[in-house]
């Protein structure tokens, strides 16, 4: 796990600003394991901090409690996902779809907002929200 401080509070609001905020992230290194990260925002959408979590070959955990205690820490209104998929197929599993679905349920308890989860794969990218899974 990496913490970073994000150092100009990037606007997150929507699909389109969280895709350009993550997509650098994503874009051609070491794209052989998965990886998630995930920004806090603030209440005004503000990314106030990123985590990084390295995954294996064909999945990364998300991991709910730390996420949870880490936005209880950082004071997070909310928290936007951004994993890729090495296989090339930018479409949530099932598994993507599940996890992201807990951590909303355990984020309800500390009023912790799932906004978004993005997944990359090569120059491609799809967002939960926009298809009606959040």
């Amino acid at each position: 796990m990496l913490y970073q401080r994000a150092e100009t509070p990037a606007l997150l609001n929507g699909h389109e600003a969280a895709r350009r905020f993550f997509s650098s992230s994503f874009s051609g290194k070491n794209q052989s394991r998965e990886h998630l990260l995930v920004a806090h925002v603030d209440s005004a959408a503000r990314c106030i901090h990123v985590e990084h979590y390295q995954g294996d070959f064909t999945s990364v955990g998300l991991p709910v409690r730390q996420i949870v205690s880490d936005a209880a820490k950082f004071g997070s209104a909310g928290v936007v996902l951004a994993h890729n998929h090495p296989s090339g197929d930018c479409q949530p599993s099932d598994s993507d779809y599940r996890a992201t679905r807990r951590l909303a349920r355990a984020g309800e308890t500390i009023d912790l907002a799932v906004l978004d989860h993005l997944v990359f794969a090569g120059s491609n990218c799809s967002s939960m929200r926009r298809m009606g899974l959040l």
